[in-house]
């Protein structure tokens, strides 16, 4: 049986050093490299475990990643829907965690609500909380994707990326991931009044100042920097989101991703979180063409989940 040992939880890439960030993406992309040609983890490193997967929302890609991440290392699963738990007979978030705590190891959670539940249910050491998304952040999408950089260009430092669309949850993580890597450029161009938070960008900013890099946003798309090695882009519509102004359409119609757009940068690949609407944010030619890596992406979140909950459960 594996030790007792503390366990560390993931509920934003704050929590997240420098050393393990990198640590936790080259872990994602070395078992990329491997399993993805016919490997095994060595020693089922998650053999004894149970892990707890709950997601009030939707999710494809992300749920089956952490699920079949675990069940690769070794580890057993519990599934919860969004109507499974007594929350919705009205037991207390915190009580909810702390019960899950008492008889889980790691708690992989979707919310998409306010991060502050996930923060509470971390307060305690006997079982990993994993933020699978929250309406701020969605730290492991943004682990996925430079995971997929690294396999892509062997290294993110240097890498120059234009982000197109909503400053989102995605967003918001890609920004606080890689302003943390030197000599990277993020260009967001998003639609007036659907930018990144303000704090996040601050934030973003600062460690970007620290680490030689530059993130800057507008809220156009001239001007746009030149000799770029991705393009990325997110659906408009937010996963559990809406929006109320019934013409924000009309706003965005701009930031679509154009096979004109991607002409403009020649040797840059296309990066696409998913799901797509092919005709709204990105155009099926690009979305489905020859430098379009969304779905290696894509399968780089089973990876990449993989080294997360090594690192939360086992490595820490």
């Amino acid at each position: 049986m594996p030790t007792t040992k503390a366990r560390q939880h993931l509920i934003s890439l704050n929590d997240l050093s420098d050393v393990a960030l990198r640590a936790v993406v080259d872990r994602g992309a070395a078992l990329h490299r491997s399993l993805a040609t016919g490997g095994k983890v060595p020693g089922s490193p998650l053999d004894g475990l149970v892990v707890g997967v709950y997601f009030s929302k939707t999710s494809t890609r992300t749920r089956t990643a952490f699920s079949a991440g675990a069940l690769r290392l070794g580890a057993d699963i519990v599934a919860y829907g969004p109507d499974d738990l007594q929350l919705n007979t009205g037991e207390s978030s915190e009580d909810t965690g702390r019960i899950m705590s008492l008889m889980l190891d790691a708690l992989v959670a979707r919310t998409a609500g306010d991060p502050a539940e996930m923060r509470a249910w971390s307060a305690q050491r006997r079982m990993s909380v994993i933020n699978a998304m929250s309406a701020d952040e969605h730290p492991t999408q943004a682990l996925a994707d430079l995971t997929t950089l690294t396999l892509q260009f062997g290294r993110v430092d240097g890498l120059r990326i234009l982000y197109v669309g909503e400053g989102n949850n995605t967003a918001a993580a890609l920004a606080l991931a890689l302003s943390r890597y030197p000599d990277v450029l993020l260009d967001l161009r998003t639609p007036t009044g659907y930018g990144l938070p303000q704090q996040v960008l601050e934030r973003a900013q600062a460690q970007a100042q620290a680490a030689g890099s530059v993130v800057r946003q507008r809220h156009d798309m001239t001007g746009l920097p030149g000799d770029l090695d991705v393009v990325y882009t997110t659906r408009w519509q937010t996963t559990g989101t809406t929006k109320p102004d019934p013409h924000w359409r009309d706003g965005f119609a701009p930031f679509q991703v154009t096979a004109e757009l991607m002409d403009r940068a020649p040797k840059a690949v296309f990066m696409h979180d998913l799901p797509a609407h092919r005709g709204e944010e990105v155009i099926a030619d690009v979305l489905d063409g020859p430098a379009s890596i969304a779905f290696q992406q894509a399968e780089s979140k089973l990876y990449s989940a993989m080294a997360v909950l090594e690192w939360c459960v086992v490595a820490g």
